[in-house]
């Protein structure tokens, strides 16, 4: 495995992001981020607060744990703007990919292009070396749509996921097509 700390591009930057290393005294605001990406799900559930907080907690420890034990080289980082926590970006760099294990935003910060940027970073970064990007995605994510517009092509259904694969190739191509204008 390849460890790289985080993505090289300069658009998120740009933007005001910067990215650091997850420490424990994360753990409650990236469960708090875990919870915004379940809201919906949650509200639609009749249970008690109490009852949805316990489960998004269990479900957000397990998440977690399933992350460090199958990703053992990943980079944890999690997304700041002017020293505020906003997000988290969670990256394995393999030999011929860079895995995007997951890319999260509290709500306030969605659909202001930070999450573009950071993933045209990445796969700049990707493409600087001649690797590919893979995601896991869930079907219903609203996100499938800007997936689909940075050039990521779906490879294979995983039954709520799909896989989802930004090819190096595309870069090269569209590098030949510069050129021959």
């Amino acid at each position: 495995m390849v460890k790289t700390t985080v993505p090289s591009g300069d658009r998120a930057p740009n933007l005001g992001v910067s990215y650091r290393n997850m420490t424990e005294s994360d753990m409650t605001f990236l469960c708090a981020l875990y919870y915004s990406t379940r809201a919906e799900e949650m509200e639609m559930v009749p249970w008690t607060q109490e009852e949805k907080d316990n489960f998004i907690d269990m479900q957000f420890k397990a998440q977690h744990q399933h992350y460090q034990i199958h990703y053992p080289d990943a980079v944890w980082l999690v997304i700041e703007i002017a020293g505020e926590r906003v997000g988290r970006l969670y990256l394995e760099h393999w030999e011929t990919q860079h895995c995007v294990i997951d890319i999260a935003l509290m709500p306030e910060m969605r659909g202001k292009g930070i999450g573009n940027a950071i993933m045209q970073d990445v796969i700049e970064q990707a493409a600087g070396v001649g690797r590919d990007v893979c995601i896991h995605v869930e079907k219903n994510n609203p996100a499938m749509r800007l997936y689909k517009n940075l050039g990521f092509k779906v490879v294979e259904d995983k039954g709520v996921y799909d896989l989802m694969v930004w090819s190096a190739d595309q870069a090269v191509g569209a590098d030949q097509e510069n050129i021959a204008s």
